[in-house]
C-alpha cells in the first residue's frame, strides 16, 4: 500500500468482472464454491468459508480461506519489499506475498519499493554521490522532499540497499539494513517461477501499481510496463497466480483493457478521493465507491476489492472498534471479493482495544483483532506478520 497508507497509521466488455473469463472470484461469493486444502491440519477450506469468501476457479481453490497475504513480504521481521522478505514469507507459510509496489526507474525499469521516494527505506542519504539528487516533489497534491526512483537510472538503484522504513517500531528489523538490494519486477516474476518449481506448488504475488497518474504524467505508464513484462513470462492470463492492485479505478480499467489477470481496487478512508478523481475533477470519494452502485461499478472491471480495516469496522473517536459496515455483505452481494489492509503485531497500528501496554515495538492482542475481523467474512488479510495470521485463521475454523 502507499502514500494512502499513512492514513491507516492513523478490455472490453468480454473482460469484465463479474462474467466471463474474469469472474474468478465472484461467483463463489454467490455459489459458495468448494476450494481444495493445502493439507495442513486447521488450514481453511473454500468450502468452511463463511458466505462469500470461497475464492472461486481460476486456480484459486488451492488458496485457503481466509487468505493471509504478506504485506510487502514478511515486513514485521525483514526490511519490506527485500527478496529476504519476500522469501520469509513463503517459509513463514503466506498464501500470497506482495512482491512489488511496482515503481519506475529513469529508464523505465519497474522496480519493488514503497514509494517513489526511497529516503525512508534505502541507504541513499549515505551515499554522497547522489547527494544532489534530493529534491522536493509534489507526489498525489502532497510536498514531497528526498529521493525519487524515477530520478536514478536501474544501475544506479542497485548501488543502494534496503533499510527497515519504521526502526521506531521494529528496531530488531534494523539488523538487516545493508544485506538486500532493491528488487526489481522482472527479478520478482523469475523468482516466483524459481519457488513455485522448488516447493512444488503455485506461488502466487500480489503486486501494486504505485501512483499511476503521476508517473504517467512523466511518459513513465506503468501499466503497460507492467502488461509487457506479465506477457514476456506468460503470466497476463486468466489462470495466472498474479494479481494486480492500485488505490486509483482508472488504473485499474486500463489493465483490464491489457491483461486477464484478477484485479482488486484499492480503498483508502472514507473521506478521501483517488488521486486520478482527483486529476480528472471526479467529485466522488472513497464513500460513494463502497455504495452499492460503486460497488456495482467496480464490479464492471475488476473482481475485487482492498479496503482499509475502517472501512470494514470503523473506530470511535477512542480509537475503538465499533460495529462492522455493510461493506462485506455488499461487495459479496455484486461478486466481489475483499483483501482488506493491513494487520499489524505491533500496539500502535492495532485498534485501542486490542493494545497492551504503550510500548510501540510490544505485542497487542493481535489475535483478538483477527478473530473480530475474520468474523465480519472478509476473504482475506494483508498483514506483515504471515505466520501470526495463519494461526489466527487457524482459530477462526477450528473454532
Amino acid at each position: 500500500m502507499g502514500t494512502q497508507e499513512s492514513q491507516e497509521s492513523q478490455k472490453s466488455n468480454s473482460r469484465t468482472g463479474g462474467t466471463g473469463r474474469r469472474a474468478f472470484l465472484g461467483a463463489a461469493a454467490v455459489l459458495g464454491a468448494a476450494g481444495t486444502s493445502l493439507g495442513l491440519a486447521g488450514t481453511a477450506r473454500a468450502a468452511d468459508a463463511p458466505h462469500g469468501a470461497s475464492q472461486g476457479g481460476r486456480g484459486l481453490k488451492s488458496l485457503p480461506v481466509p487468505t493471509i497475504i504478506g504485506h510487502r513480504g514478511a515486513s514485521g521481521y525483514r526490511p519490506e519489499h527485500t527478496f529476504g522478505a519476500y522469501q520469509l514469507a513463503l517459509d513463514l507459510g503466506a498464501d500470497i506475498v506482495e512482491a512489488g509496489d511496482l515503481v519506475p526507474t529513469k529508464d523505465g525499469h519497474l522496480v519493488c519499493r514503497h514509494e517513489p521516494e526511497i529516503g525512508g527505506t534505502t541507504d541513499v542519504a549515505s551515499h554522497p554521490e547522489f547527494a544532489g539528487r534530493k529534491t522536493t516533489k509534489v507526489l498525489d497534491g502532497v510536498s514531497t522532499t528526498g529521493w525519487f526512483t524515477e530520478d536514478f537510472t536501474l544501475a544506479e538503484l542497485k548501488t543502494l540497499r534496503a533499510i527497515e522504513r519504521i526502526p521506531a517500531n521494529r528496531p530488531h528489523n534494523t539488523l538487516y539494513n545493508g544485506r538486500w538490494e532493491i528488487p526489481t519486477f522482472e527479478e520478482v516474476l523469475k523468482w516466483q517461477d524459481q519457488q513455485t518449481r522448488g516447493r512444488g506448488k503455485q506461488v502466487w504475488i500480489y503486486p501494486e501499481l504505485k501512483h499511476p497518474t503521476y508517473f504517467r504524467k512523466l511518459g513513465l505508464g506503468l501499466e503497460e510496463r507492467v502488461a509487457k513484462l506479465l506477457r514476456k513470462y506468460g503470466k497476463d492470463g486468466k489462470n495466472a497466480p498474479v494479481i494486480l492492485q492500485s488505490f486509483e479505478p482508472t488504473s485499474i480499467q486500463r489493465l483490464n483493457k491489457l491483461v486477464d489477470n484478477p484485479l482488486v481496487v484499492l480503498l483508502s478512508g472514507a473521506t478521501t478521493r483517488p488521486w486520478d478523481f482527483v486529476e480528472t475533477g471526479d467529485p466522488r470519494t472513497v464513500a460513494d465507491l463502497v455504495t452499492r452502485k460503486g460497488l456495482r461499478e467496480i464490479a464492471g472491471y475488476a473482481q475485487g476489492i482492498g479496503p482499509t480495516l475502517d472501512l470494514v469496522i470503523p473506530k470511535d473517536a477512542n480509537g475503538n472498534l465499533t460495529t462492522p459496515t455493510t461493506l462485506v455483505k455488499d461487495a459479496h452481494a455484486v461478486g466481489l471479493i475483499l483483501h482488506p489492509w493491513t494487520l499489524r503485531n505491533e500496539n500502535p497500528f492495532l485498534p485501542a482495544n486490542f493494545r497492551k501496554g504503550t510500548d510501540a515495538d510490544a505485542y497487542g492482542d493481535v489475535f483478538g483483532a483477527y478473530r473480530t475481523y475474520f468474523a465480519t467474512g472478509i476473504d482475506g488479510v494483508f498483514t506483515d506478520q504471515p505466520d501470526t495470521g495463519l494461526l489466527a485463521r487457524e482459530d477462526h475454523v477450528n473454532g
